[in-house]
């Protein structure tokens, strides 16, 4: 699944067990860097729901003030 199409909750479930991979070992380093890799995108994911969501906010209070 790509991580556009995933939700904030999806992405952080599966970047959590990429985490719990890379911290219990035993893979081989080609598999390492591949779900380091895979990490990295969906960190990146998440700080995009993110940033959405912080935007959005920010837009409401913006709204609510005037």
């Amino acid at each position: 699944m790509s991580e556009e199409s995933l939700s904030y909750e999806q992405a952080r479930a599966e970047l959590v067990s990429v985490v719990e991979k890379l911290e219990t070992g035993g893979a081989t380093l080609e598999e390492s860097l591949a779900l380091w890799e895979r990490g990295e995108k969906l960190a990146d994911t998440c700080q995009a729901w993110l940033d959405g969501a912080r935007e959005r906010l920010e837009k409401a209070r913006a709204a609510g003030a005037e």
